[in-house]
């Protein structure tokens, strides 16, 4: 049986689309050498784009207060979270808190902050921005990286009550 779900054609509609494709969920975050201060947030826009060079890409809300902190202070550390890291997902998704506090990380060798029980990590430098729509299309070179543990990645995916993607 096929049936078609009648929307509005817009972005509710869109939403609702793209929201029945699961993506994995990474943190992005980056810590001030001269101060100590990090910053942090997610994404589940994460990719690889090439393996040489190597490449990846996330995407970031132009509203992002996170975002310009953690772009001023290089190296990135982009932490690929597991399937138990619900609350270190929501924590660096909130707005106007000390995301870090309670949360169990360590630095990459260039100085990244790396969460603990991640699934595996890259160090990166922004290699290029590019706008896109709402977001900035941002493409990371891989410096350093490691796969930590084995196991289920964390997925955002659509929340059928609400509309929303949950992470």
């Amino acid at each position: 049986m096929n049936t078609t779900i009648d929307l509005d054609g817009g972005t509710r509609c869109l939403r609702n689309v793209l929201g029945r494709f699961a993506t994995g969920v990474v943190a992005v975050t980056s810590a001030d050498p001269a101060t100590g201060h990090r910053a942090g947030l997610v994404a589940n826009s994460f990719c690889s784009v090439s393996l040489e060079p190597a490449l990846v890409s996330f995407c970031v809300a132009h509203t992002s207060a996170s975002w310009p902190l953690i772009r001023s202070a290089e190296p990135l550390g982009i932490s690929i979270l597991g399937a138990q890291q619900a609350e270190a997902a929501n924590r660096l998704a909130a707005s106007g808190t000390d995301k870090f506090q309670g949360l169990p990380w360590t630095s990459s060798p260039g100085g990244a902050p790396i969460l603990d029980g991640a699934l595996a990590w890259l160090e990166c430098a922004v290699e290029a921005e590019h706008p896109a729509g709402g977001h900035r299309l941002v493409v990371g070179r891989g410096v350093r990286r490691d796969a930590r543990a084995d196991g289920a990645p964390r997925l955002c995916v659509l929340n059928k009550r609400s509309g929303r993607r949950k992470l």
